[in-house]
C-alpha cells in the first residue's frame, strides 16, 4: 500500500506544478512587457510611407483649422467695381499718363497693372510683376507707360521695372539688373517721375527730397526745413516738386534744366501760406494751375497757382472750407480741377471744387485706413486703397460740375459752332450720369 500512496502523492504534486506553470504563462501573454510595447511603436514610426501618412492624417484631424481672412464688404450705388487680385494690403496707386492703366502695389510682393477700359466689365484681368525677396510700398508709371518705378520696403531704394512683349503679343514687366543706390536715412513718404522724363523724385519723412536722373545718379538734395515731411510729389506738368509737413505751409520748387536737357538747378518757386497748423496732404490739377491742401487745423483750401512766381507773384487763395480731420488725411484734385476728394480714416468725401460744397460721402470703404486716393486722367473715376481691395467710384460730382459749367457757358455763347460744341459736352455728361443712375436702380 505504501508504494501506491507514494505514487498517488507524486501524481498530485505534478498536477499542481503543471497547473501553476500554465497559469503563470497565461498571465504573461495577457500583459505584454512595457519594453516590447515601446519597440513596436518605434518600428511603426520607422516603417515606410503608409505609417507616416496615417500619423499625419491623425495630426491633421487634431490640428485646428486656420480661419480664412475675410474680405471687407463694402457696397454703394456709386461703386463702379472693386479690384481684388491682391492677397496683401494695397499701399499705393498710380494711373498712367495715357489713361490706359492703373498700377497698384501691395505687401504681397507684387505690382499689378490693370486696364482701365475693363473697370466696368465683369472680369478684371491684370498683369502681375513680382518683387523678388521684397515688397513695394510705392509705385509710379513712367511718362511713356512702358516702365514703372517702385520703392522697396526692405532694401530701402528704387527699383525700375520695364515692359517687354511676349511672343503671343501680351506684355510683361521685369526688373532691371541694378537698383538705385541707397541714399535716404529715413522712411519714404513718396516717389515720383516728372512727365518730361527728365528726373525722378524721392522724399523721406525727415526733411530730405532727392532729385535723381533716370540712371540712378543724384542730381540735387533739397532740405525742406519743415521738421518732417508728411507728403511730397512731382507736379503733373513735370516742372515742380512740392512738400508739406510739420509747418503750416506747402513749399514748391522748380527743377530747372537747360535747353539741351542738362540739369541746371533747383530753385524755390512759391509757398502756399494760410493754414494755422501742419498740412497732411496736397494735390495738383493736371495743368498745375490749381492746388488743394488739407490741414490739421480742421480746414481744406483751394488755391489758384497760375502765377508769375518769378515776378514775385503769390498764389491766390480761392476759398477755405471746414473739415473734421481726426485722422491723417489724403486729398485728391481731379485732373480737370472740378472735384476735390478727401479721405480720413476709413471714409471718403467728394466736393464740388467751384463751390467747395460736399456732395457725396462714403463710409467704411476699406477694412484698413485708406492709404491712397487718386482720380483717373479723364476724371471719370476715383480710386482708393487700404486693404486688399481697390475701390473704383463713378465721379458723378464731376459730371454734375461739367453740366453746370457748360450750361453757364452756353448762355453766353455767341456763335452756333460754340453752342453745338457746348451742347455736345452737356449731352455726354448727362448720358454718363444717366448710365450710372440707371445701373444704380
Amino acid at each position: 500500500m505504501e508504494p501506491l500512496a507514494i505514487l498517488a502523492l507524486s501524481l498530485l504534486l505534478g498536477a499542481i506544478i503543471v497547473f501553476i506553470s500554465v497559469a503563470v504563462t497565461g498571465s504573461r501573454k495577457a500583459v505584454p512587457p512595457e519594453s516590447s510595447s515601446i519597440s513596436e511603436e518605434d518600428s511603426k514610426v520607422s516603417n515606410g510611407v503608409t505609417d507616416r501618412s496615417t500619423a499625419s492624417k491623425k495630426q491633421k484631424l487634431q490640428r485646428p483649422r486656420k480661419e480664412k481672412l475675410q474680405q471687407h464688404v463694402f457696397a454703394h450705388p456709386l461703386l463702379a467695381t472693386s479690384l481684388k487680385s491682391h492677397s496683401g494690403n494695397v499701399s499705393c496707386l498710380d494711373f498712367s499718363s495715357n489713361g490706359k492703366y492703373l498700377a497698384s502695389c501691395a505687401d504681397d510682393r507684387t505690382v499689378r497693372i490693370w486696364s482701365t477700359k475693363n473697370f466696368l466689365e465683369h472680369d478684371h484681368r491684370c498683369v502681375r510683376a513680382n518683387v523678388e525677396l521684397d515688397h513695394a510700398t510705392h509705385v509710379c508709371f513712367s511718362p511713356d507707360s512702358r516702365a514703372f518705378i517702385t520703392w522697396l520696403a526692405n532694401e530701402e531704394t528704387i527699383r525700375v521695372f520695364k515692359m517687354s512683349k511676349k511672343d503671343d503679343g501680351s506684355f510683361a514687366f521685369a526688373a532691371v539688373p541694378e537698383d538705385f543706390p541707397k541714399k535716404h536715412k529715413a522712411p519714404i513718404v513718396n516717389i515720383g517721375i516728372a512727365e518730361t522724363g527728365k528726373f525722378i523724385m524721392s522724399a523721406s519723412n525727415d526733411t530730405t527730397i532727392l532729385i535723381w536722373d533716370l540712371k540712378g545718379e543724384v542730381l540735387a538734395t533739397i532740405n525742406t526745413n519743415q521738421m518732417n515731411n508728411a507728403y511730397a510729389t512731382v507736379s503733373p506738368c513735370g516742372r515742380f516738386v512740392a512738400s508739406c509737413g510739420f509747418t503750416p505751409d506747402v513749399k514748391v520748387w522748380e527743377v530747372c534744366f537747360t535747353k539741351s536737357g542738362t540739369f541746371r538747378e533747383v530753385m524755390r518757386a512759391f509757398d502756399l501760406k494760410g493754414h494755422s497748423a501742419g498740412i497732411y496732404s496736397f494735390a495738383f490739377s493736371n495743368d498745375s494751375r490749381r492746388m488743394a491742401t488739407v490741414s490739421k487745423d480742421g480746414t481744406w483750401k483751394l488755391w489758384d497757382t497760375a502765377v508769375e512766381y518769378k515776378q514775385q507773384q503769390d498764389p491766390y487763395l480761392l476759398y477755405t472750407m471746414k473739415y473734421n480731420v481726426p485722422d491723417p488725411c489724403r486729398i485728391a484734385l481731379s485732373p480737370d480741377a472740378r472735384v476735390v476728394a478727401i479721405s480720413s480714416g476709413f471714409n471718403i468725401t467728394m466736393h464740388n471744387a467751384k463751390t467747395g460744397k460736399q456732395e457725396e460721402e462714403f463710409f467704411n470703404v476699406h477694412g484698413e485706413e485708406i492709404a491712397d486716393l487718386a482720380f483717373d486722367i479723364n476724371s471719370r473715376f476715383l480710386v482708393s486703397c487700404g486693404d486688399r481691395a481697390i475701390r473704383v467710384f463713378h465721379n458723378v460730382v464731376g459730371y454734375r460740375a461739367v453740366i453746370e459749367e457748360m450750361e453757364g457757358r452756353l448762355k453766353k455763347a455767341t456763335n452756333e459752332a460754340m453752342r453745338e460744341r457746348l451742347q455736345q459736352q452737356i449731352d455726354d455728361a448727362q448720358n454718363a450720369l444717366q448710365a450710372v443712375y440707371t445701373k444704380k436702380e
